[in-house]
């Protein structure tokens, strides 16, 4: 009996140290590991858990509130709720599609006219979710300069930030449809972070920029007017793509992307501006502290009723694509020779993602 309890003693520490020595080849002790396709999912042993996806959203410029929609929809738990662990990163916006273009992240977000012109030279990306339906375009110009048409803009001194901006290509165009040319007007190049003060000094007559700026100069009591680029040529702002490679291979992951983002946007349009502003600048964008309410009223009166939504939205959903107006802005590039080689927007742009 002793040989016998012996024996048996001897087994039970062995299989303690086989054990011991086995947990030590797994580098996380347990953790999710990310797999190839950059997933990461709870161990084996928690069969309840679902498998959660890692992807990383380049967006265009800086951290900015009005990017409250991402936000949103990683702390309200939008992404989570569709599989997705989201991080967001910062770059230029050609910067972006290359990165997009060459898998380095999953998806980005950066202004339209960049993704056509990334197109036309062969990197390989597609507009998954046409996430603002319009331009950003607007001239802008003191209400009591005597301009209220395209056609007082004759003879008139027009700010711009550069001759290769797409702002010049839209005041080109809005000219033009007017039987004007942009020879008929005195054009000055202004550097981004003096424009807007150009126009309320006097130095130009009127701004071909961002309709943002015509928000916030009425709230610091500078009466001006905007027309807006695109009654004259299609334009878009910002906008979801994917590598065609990817979106091939993970097509449910940018659909349930998609479903989370329109989810977020519709909750703030749900009457939680505020709340969205407020949770954006404090957790992401805190250069924008004490902006809190034009940002706000920015949204409300641009984003909501002209960016996010069009009468396409409200029969197609959020983030719809309208492939004429599309194919209007690729045509426009290639007649002002921003790019060399067309295409067809279909080539560009996902419509049946559902």
């Amino acid at each position: 009996m002793k040989k016998l309890t012996g024996l048996l003693l001897s087994i039970i520490m062995l299989t303690v140290v086989l054990a011991a020595c086995g947990g030590g080849n797994n580098a996380n002790n347990g953790a999710a590991s990310p797999s190839p396709t950059g997933t990461a999912s709870a161990g084996a042993e928690d069969t309840g858990s679902t498998e959660v996806k890692k992807v990383t959203v380049q967006m265009d410029g800086a951290a900015t509130p009005y990017y409250a929609p991402m936000y949103v929809a990683k702390e309200e738990g939008y992404f989570e709720e569709a599989g997705l662990d989201v991080e967001f990163v910062y770059a230029d916006a050609a910067s972006i599609v290359k990165n997009v273009g060459a898998n380095n992240v999953q998806f980005g977000f950066p202004n339209a006219d960049s993704v056509i012109t990334a197109k036309s030279q062969g990197i390989p990306v597609k507009v998954v979710h046409t996430t603002y339906q319009h331009g950003l375009g607007a001239t802008i110009f003191k209400t009591d300069s005597g301009i209220a048409s395209p056609a007082d803009l004759k003879g008139k001194t027009i700010g711009v930030t550069s001759y290769g901006s797409p702002n010049y290509i839209q005041l080109q165009v809005m000219l033009q449809k007017n039987g004007m040319s942009i020879k008929d007007v005195n054009t000055k190049i202004v550097g981004t972070g003096a424009i807007v003060n150009a126009l309320v000094d006097g130095q130009v007559d009127a701004i071909t920029f961002s309709m943002l700026r015509t928000v916030e100069l009425k709230d610091q009591g500078v009466d001006v007017s905007e027309i807006r680029s695109d009654e004259f040529l299609p334009s878009f702002g910002n906008v979801v793509i994917t590598s065609d490679e990817f979106l091939e291979s993970n097509r449910d992951t940018v659909v349930a992307f998609n479903t989370a983002l329109n989810k977020a946007i519709q909750y703030i349009i749900d009457g939680n501006v505020d709340a969205a502003v407020e949770m954006a600048i404090s957790k992401y964008a805190q250069t924008a502290e004490g902006k809190q309410a034009i940002t706000a009223k920015i949204i409300n009166e641009v984003f909501i009723p002209y960016l996010w939504q069009s009468d396409l939205t409200k029969t197609d959903g959020l983030g719809a694509a309208d492939l004429t107006r599309w194919q209007g802005a690729i045509d426009a590039q290639k007649e002002y020779e921003i790019i060399q080689t067309d295409f067809k927007a279909e080539d560009l742009v996902v419509t049946d993602l559902k």
